[in-house]
Parts: structure tokens; C-alpha cells; sequence
């Protein structure tokens, strides 16, 4: 059997409920024939994380690191890995174990991130009772299935939040069928309506960014938006109602505001959730009748949807706007994510000496 180089992974894990991580250090699970550890060399931010170190949902596993925007290199293999090479620059993503059972009917729809055996990257627990870690962290081990290679034209600093910002926003336009000529709304131009205006831009999409804030307007248009509306001007919202085929709903929203969603878009129009607004939407189904607008939502990214991300990333140059913060710093970086100030995405840069 191959043995792991870090035999005790050391990073910054949430001990508590909270707003603060401190180092700490675990015994990794074994590192099985289909493996891959990987040395981290950039973690992103994702919002998710602090919902787990806050113990918003009730259910954390304390101590734990998070982190699912993981890129790094390959240092051990397991004795089957035979696609993987020490020293090569992949990514890790928000899943990590999925059955693949030709009978599971998740899995053998490529909807892998609905798998009933689902593991995901952190905040999880594998069937031999391990508890998965994520990204704050200096290496991760992975079943190599879930971890993914990175083309050479992407800058890896980059890389980290398409792992999971960048997927969350992709595969929905991938399902859906977005094409060149569609109108696309987005609502919120923060870390995934950013890259929302990007991805459906590089698809030839029109796009329309929504915000009620006004200072957004600039920035949304060098972005790739064609048309900026501020939602707190009703003339300029009265001028799309009616036009848009979908709508990617990326920041929390009061939920009574997509009963007005709904009126800005065209007949058979689809209305995307990608942030989880808090409280129950409250949509007219006469409303819904009549428009025939259809409201439907994503979460994470399965296996091929992530390979599909990746790859239309480095083909169309889709890249995050960051900003970056040593791994040791992890918790000013928290900070400004929690208060709003982040350009974006925040990564993560771990040093030699972390």
C-alpha cells in the first residue's frame, strides 16, 4: 500500500460556532488504491464556509475545516491512480464521493451531487466514519474520480473559485440550453453574479445586470453586461418587464420580490435560484400560468458539469475577479467576506512555511 506524504494535516479549522478559525491539525483517512493527496497551494472563500463556521444550519461538524475551491499539486498517488502525475496541478470542488452505481439513479444521470452516498468536501462523513476536511488546510486527500486536471492556459490563482462559484453558475446555463442571442438577467453582482455576466457573455448571450445599487452600473458593463438596470429606479425595470428568457437570481433576495421577477420575463421564461434566500417565495400560480415561467434552482456541481466548467473556462478565458490573503491571514480574510468588503472572491495563498 502507498503511503501518504502528511501522515497529520495541519490548518485552520473552526473549533466552535463562530467567525474565527484556528490552526489544527488531523490524522488523515487512509489513502486508498484510487487516491490522490494533493498539496494545496490556493483555497477560495465561498459563503458556504461561513454558514458552516457560524453553525448556521445546525448541523456543523466541530472541529472542521472548510474550504471547496481547492488547487494544488498531485504528491501521492494511489496504486490505481493511473491518469494522475506527481507534481501536476488539478483542482478539488465540493464534492468529493458519489456512489456511481450504474443502478443509482442519481449517478447514472451524471446528477452525482444528489447521490444518496453523496460525501461532500468538507462537513461530511465518509461510510468508514472518517470526517471529510476541506481546503483551509496545507493538502487534502481525494478519491482521484473528484479531482480535476487544469489546463494549462489558466492562471491557477484564478482556478480556485471556479471550482465552486464558477460551476454553481455554469451548470445551470449548461442545463438550461442558455444560447448565443438569449436574453440573460442577472441579479446581484457579487462573487457569482460576477461570473454569471461572464460565463453567459462568453456564450453569446445579451446580458442584463440587476442591482439596487447604482454604483454597480460601470463595473457591470466592462464585466459583459449589454444593459445595467438599478432595481430601485422603476422606470428603467418597467423597460425590461417582459424580455428576459432567464434569469440568474445569485444574491439573497426578499422572497416576495419574484412574484416581480416574474413579469421581467418573456413567455416560457426561467427563473434560476442560485443563492438560498431565506423564508418562503410567494409567487401568484395565476402569475406563473399566465407567463408560463417556470422557477427552478441549482446547488453545487456534479462530476461531468465540473469538468465542463473547467474546460469552457480555459477555452473562453471566463476568470474571477480576486483578491488575495496569505493562508495565515485566513482570518481578516473571513472578516471582509462576512462585511461585505470582498472585490468578488477571496483566495487563499498558502506559503511554503504554512
Amino acid at each position: 500500500m502507498v503511503e501518504g506524504k502528511f501522515n497529520e494535516i495541519h490548518g485552520w479549522a473552526a473549533i466552535k460556532p463562530g467567525l474565527e478559525v484556528e490552526r489544527w491539525s488531523y490524522k488523515p483517512r487512509p489513502l486508498g488504491e484510487n487516491d490522490i493527496e494533493v498539496k494545496i497551494e490556493y483555497s477560495g472563500i465561498c459563503s458556504t464556509d461561513l454558514h458552516v463556521i457560524r453553525g448556521d444550519w445546525g448541523k456543523e461538524l466541530f472541529p472542521t475545516i472548510v474550504g471547496h475551491e481547492i488547487v494544488g499539486r498531485v504528491v501521492t498517488k494511489g496504486e490505481k491512480v493511473t491518469d494522475f502525475e506527481e507534481g501536476e496541478l488539478v483542482g478539488v470542488g465540493g464534492l468529493v464521493h458519489a456512489c456511481h452505481e450504474p443502478t443509482c439513479r442519481e449517478c447514472s444521470r451524471n446528477l452525482d451531487q444528489h447521490c444518496s452516498q453523496k460525501v461532500f468536501t468538507y462537513n461530511d462523513v465518509y461510510a468508514d466514519g472518517h470526517q471529510a476536511q476541506g481546503g483551509y488546510a496545507e493538502a487534502i486527500r481525494v478519491e482521484s474520480r473528484y479531482v480535476f486536471k487544469i489546463p494549462a492556459n489558466l492562471d491557477p490563482v484564478y482556478v480556485a473559485p471556479l471550482m465552486c462559484a464558477g460551476s454553481t453558475v455554469y451548470t445551470p446555463m449548461l442545463h438550461a440550453g442558455v444560447k448565443k442571442g438569449d436574453r440573460v438577467g442577472v441579479v446581484g453582482i457579487g462573487g457569482l453574479g460576477h461570473l454569471a455576466i461572464k460565463y453567459a457573455k462568453a456564450i453569446g448571450a445579451e446580458v442584463v445586470a440587476f442591482s439596487h445599487s447604482p454604483g454597480k452600473r460601470d463595473e457591470s458593463l466592462e464585466l459583459g453586461a449589454s444593459e445595467f438596470v438599478n432595481t430601485a429606479n422603476e422606470s428603467e425595470v418597467e423597460a425590461i418587464r417582459g424580455s428576459l428568457q432567464y434569469l440568474f437570481v445569485t444574491s439573497n433576495v426578499d422572497p416576495r420580490k419574484y412574484k416581480d421577477f416574474v413579469t421581467w420575463m418573456d413567455y416560457e421564461g426561467q427563473i434560476i435560484l442560485l443563492a438560498l434566500t431565506q423564508g418562503e417565495l410567494e409567487v401568484s400560480p395565476i402569475l406563473l400560468a399566465r407567463r408560463k415561467v417556470s422557477i427552478t434552482g441549482s446547488l453545487i456541481a456534479g462530476l461531468e458539469d465540473q469538468k465542463a466548467t473547467i474546460q469552457f473556462s480555459a477555452d473562453h478565458n471566463v476568470l474571477p475577479v480576486i483578491e488575495t490573503f496569505p493562508m495565515d491571514k485566513v482570518n481578516e480574510a473571513i472578516q471582509r467576506v462576512e462585511n461585505g468588503k470582498a472585490h468578488f472572491r477571496i483566495v487563499l495563498i498558502n506559503k511554503d512555511d504554512d
